[in-house]
């Protein structure tokens, strides 16, 4: 893996922070040779996805099916209002406390799991993915990148490296951005105003499309700002990338007023509940959550403050409380889908499989299709001691989500329980790819072709992916 990653990030002496190891030194990082401005959206795509396997081999992911789900329908519910054209879009959640969101050509949309703690409404959460929806549109990072490329490549190269690090490192990203400012003005390092006004000016206007407050766009930039200054810390890596001045507030303050007003949506729970999912998780210590929902839940007996009791509990293997907390729910949150695959969470923990047998089953029944639905029954499936019968359910995921990589881990460990060697190797090698572990993904193709008795499509299976892997290694080495 070091070697790859050598290979990959390469000739850029700006920033002192390795990838994978933030806390030793690198002066390698990736060089961007491709002109995107001047070339096709199918390249930008390519290079785009390519980063995104270097990301998810770097950068801890969250493998928390409503997080994910729900992030994703909120941008989707944004993309048909908005002005991109390539609507080949990959969301990636990063786990990771801090305030940030990222867009990188090629339809890449990353979300830290701290920004959705620290967003105050699901529109202010919306508002920050219409705004990296509005750079992906108007390919302001193509531009820049062709800028540098005649001027200062090496600047946004850096930039895009901090990305990197910044998802892999809460500290890391500052580190490596303040290294890269040293080496030209900050002017040079960030958007220019120009696009960030235009950002929040298309965002804004997807917001309005989309039935949702457009002022909740320089809500949520005032609050990450808030958020820093109260509490004496480092600008979060949103600002630092996405530079947010006083005027500039005022200024998107003054344009949400002058556009058409929106009806209210009907009021929700999702939000409140997948907050609550990352309030506890971010939490460091499982008895400190305990402790807050519990003291929450005696003294306010808020819906939210038991669901954050209920998801403590189980953190905290205090199943009882968990339990307790779920029956202090009322009948309305009961029935949500989230609540109740927590109550699965909670069934699973209890290891009472038969129970969460009967009730996976049935949410697959009156959700078809759900991805975390089926991601929890294949779970259900495995841990229940019935392998062989997860294996065609993480299949199914994976036909409609094709990089998760969790999906992809797991598929190999049913396989392999199952007894389907090369399944287990395919799996792998399907994962090694996403995560960008080429010479791992090669060791495996060839321990899967020494295998005995190949049936012939086993074997056209497997050269297929030595040449999907000898492809993606050429494109790795000539992108970065």
């Amino acid at each position: 893996m070091k070697k790859l990653l050598l290979s990959l990030l390469i000739s850029i002496p700006l920033i002192s922070v390795a990838l994978a190891n933030p806390t030793q030194a690198s002066t390698n990082l990736p060089s961007l040779s491709t002109p995107m401005a001047t070339s096709s959206l199918s390249t930008e795509y390519r290079l785009g996805r390519n980063w995104a396997r270097i990301l998810r081999g770097r950068a801890p992911l969250l493998h928390d099916p409503l997080t994910f789900h729900y992030l994703d329908e909120l941008l989707w519910d944004l993309v048909p209002h908005s002005e991109l054209s390539d609507r080949r879009l990959e969301l990636i959640v990063v786990d990771n406390p801090t305030f940030n969101a990222f867009a990188v050509p090629g339809g890449i949309i990353g979300v830290h799991s701290g920004l959705i703690v620290a967003a105050g409404s699901e529109d202010e959460l919306a508002s920050v993915l219409a705004h990296e929806l509005a750079h992906l549109s108007q390919r302001h990072y193509a531009q820049r990148i062709e800028e540098e490329r005649r001027n200062r490549p090496m600047v946004l190269a850096g930039v895009l490296a901090s990305i990197l690090i910044a998802s892999a490192s809460p500290e890391g990203g500052a580190a490596a951005l303040t290294g890269t400012i040293g080496a030209q003005a900050q002017a040079q390092l960030n958007f220019s105003r120009r696009n960030e006004e235009e950002a929040d000016r298309i965002g804004m206007q997807t917001l309005v499309q989309a039935n949702r407050d457009p002022r909740a766009m320089p809500q949520m930039f005032s609050r990450l700002q808030r958020s820093y200054r109260f509490y004496g810390q480092r600008p979060p890596e949103f600002l630092l990338t996405h530079p947010v001045t006083e005027s500039r507030i005022a200024d998107s303050l003054n344009r949400a007023e002058s556009l058409p007003p929106v009806t209210p949506r009907p009021k929700t729970i999702d939000f409140d509940l997948i907050k609550t999912r990352m309030e506890v998780h971010l939490t460091q210590q499982p008895g400190e959550a305990v402790q807050r929902f519990s003291t929450e839940a005696r003294e306010n007996n808020t819906p939210k403050s038991h669901y954050g009791s209920l998801l403590a509990g189980i953190r905290a293997n205090d199943l009882a409380l968990a339990r307790r907390s779920l029956e202090q729910l009322p009948n309305q949150w009961r029935q949500h889908l989230y609540v109740q695959l927590s109550e699965l969470e909670l069934l699973l923990a209890e290891k009472n499989y038969p129970s969460a047998q009967q009730l996976s089953s049935r949410l697959m029944g009156l959700y078809p299709g759900s991805y975390p639905v089926m991601k929890l029954h294949a779970a259900t499936l495995y841990q229940s001691g019935r392998a062989a019968e997860s294996v065609p359910v993480y299949k199914a995921i994976l036909q409609n989500f094709p990089t998760d990589v969790d999906s992809w881990y797991q598929l190999a460990e049913a396989e392999g329980l199952a007894g389907n060697i090369i399944g287990v190797h395919e799996a792998r090698i399907q994962y090694f790819l996403l995560t960008g572990n080429i010479d791992s993904a090669m060791q495996q193709v060839t321990f899967a072709k020494r295998e005995r008795n190949l049936q012939p499509s086993d074997l056209a299976r497997l050269e297929q992916l030595e040449a999907e892997t000898v492809e993606i290694r050429r494109q790795l080495r000539e992108d970065f």
